[in-house]
């Protein structure tokens, strides 16, 4: 197709796939209203409706309406359909990259990444929903039998986050689909175009109307008729534990299932056996993915003594020699950060780190690209008074810390409310299962940085979240169970 330009520095080969406007019940709607924006420049890429209660109580109940017919599908035709949308994501993936990047701000080659990671669990899910099997249990007469079914719990709602607008959606749709759950998606007001893009993809693979939805507009609207509506059976947030909490609270009343994944606060414990190469490019990856805007980051790296000063003077060397700016240019590392609110908070956590002794040897500032970039930056002689201690940065800033043993090393890294990932560096095979099973999180990575994949399942524990995405567990949170005896037999 030829490529024509659609906004400011978007280029697409599909220009349909730039779309703004709503879907609900198979059809595109809606008046763009709010403005999407460029966090690398600031230009405004475009305008997406502004919808409310109303047109989320529509959209909710045209997936209630779409629900028992794609319920009743053999889970190979849905199947089919899941695979038919998997193939369309990977044939768009240059252009969903660019809308991506556009957007949300990651480097191209992250952005890449993101696509083949989000259509991953299209792919797998596709294929999952021919294996959501039942039971046969033994049975307390000899005259009966005991049945356990799995059934779709109905329709479900989808919160999603900006720092992940592709693989977050399809984490969450494909396996509601795959169990033959109807969907109604709100993606993040600041990259709602990934979504859109999306459901462009999904009408074409042939979902039929009210299947998948997505929407745009005001969050406590909308967001109180997903909480409140009958017909909502699951909520499934990512997103802040504030957030998480409050949409707990107002699906009580009509006991909804809420599936939550929520703040992280990743220790990284690099033992003096650890090959020291390995653990800074497995630190580097951690923290510096997506600018430091992952749920999963190091947010503390711990490293113990007799390494420390050989580690710290290795891993700012290289964060020094990252490269930062704009993601559509070639070979860049570091995007800008989503928004202001986001350089704030890092630039808080900064001057409170250096208030209590904390030294920062490499960044500690806006980039001079202006905007939002920031330079990549390593703190030393951190300690756990310190704000980016207790709390989330969300930013390329990396504090590091000094233990002496592996107690004190696991008691500092369970020392928080948060318990999504956590990272191990170390060679003793003993201390490997003796770490991973005292650290309290949902996920250890143990001598590596990227643990994230469709085949395993991603969560926390503690006000980390309470549930899980991906391999077959990611299906749980969308059937029920229902036990049917028969008798007389």
């Amino acid at each position: 197709m030829t490529q024509s330009t659609l906004a400011p520095g978007l280029v697409l080969r599909d220009p349909a796939l730039l779309e703004m406007r709503c879907f609900v019940n198979g059809s595109f709607v809606g008046e763009g209203m709010d403005p999407v924006n460029n966090p690398a420049n600031g230009l405004v890429l475009g305008h997406v409706p502004d919808f409310g209660a109303a047109e989320a109580t529509q959209a909710v109940e045209a997936a209630q309406q779409a629900f028992h017919p794609w319920a009743a599908l053999t889970a190979k035709e849905r199947s089919a359909i899941l695979r038919r949308w998997f193939d369309l994501i990977i044939d768009a993936r240059e252009d969903l990259a660019l809308i991506l990047t556009s957007e949300q701000g990651k480097p191209l080659s992250e952005a890449r990444g993101e696509v083949d990671y989000g259509a991953a669990f299209v792919e797998f899910y596709a294929e999952e929903a021919k294996r959501i099997s039942g039971e046969t249990l033994p049975s307390h007469r000899s005259d009966g039998r005991i049945l356990v079914l799995r059934q779709p719990v109905g329709v479900v709602a989808a919160i999603t986050p900006w720092n992940f607008p592709i693989a977050m959606i399809t984490r969450k749709v494909a396996p509601a689909l795959a169990a033959g759950c109807t969907v109604v998606a709100k993606p993040a007001p600041e990259t709602p175009l990934c979504a859109l893009a999306l459901s462009v993809l999904a009408k074409r693979a042939g979902f039929p109307d009210g299947v998948f939805n997505v929407i745009t507009g005001d969050a406590v609207e909308i967001g109180g008729i997903f909480t409140s509506h009958p017909a909502i059976r699951v909520v499934s947030f990512t997103g802040s534990t504030e957030v998480g909490k409050l949409l707990m609270r107002q699906s009580a009343s009509t006991l909804k299932r809420v599936a939550l994944e929520l703040g992280g606060n990743a220790p990284v414990l690099v033992f003096d056996d650890a090959d020291i190469e390995s653990a800074v490019a497995g630190a580097l990856a951690s923290k510096f993915r997506n600018t430091g805007q992952t749920c999963v980051c190091a947010n503390r790296i711990y490293v113990q003594s007799k390494i420390y000063d050989a580690f710290v003077e290795r891993f700012t060397a290289a964060a020094a020699q990252l490269k930062i700016g704009d993601g559509t240019i070639d070979g860049m590392q570091l995007g800008p950060l989503i928004n202001e609110r986001a350089v704030q908070k890092v630039e808080r956590h900064l001057s409170d780190a250096v208030d209590k002794g904390g030294r920062i040897i490499t960044g500690g500032k806006r980039h001079r690209l202006g905007g939002t970039f920031f330079e990549a930056t390593v703190v030393i002689n951190a300690h756990s008074e310190m704000a980016m201690a207790r709390e989330e940065t969300f930013g390329p800033v990396a504090p590091i810390f000094r233990f002496e043993s592996e107690s004190e090393a696991i008691a500092a890294a369970n020392a928080t409310t948060s318990g999504l990932a956590a990272y191990v560096f170390t060679r003793d095979v003993g201390r490997v299962f003796r770490v991973s099973e005292a650290l309290e999180y949902g996920m250890v990575g143990v001598n590596s940085g990227l643990i994230s994949t469709e085949l395993a399942p991603f969560g926390g524990v503690k006000e980390s979240g309470n549930s899980r995405e991906g391999s077959h567990h990611g299906i749980e949170e969308f059937v029920d169970k229902k036990y049917v005896f028969v008798g007389g037999l």
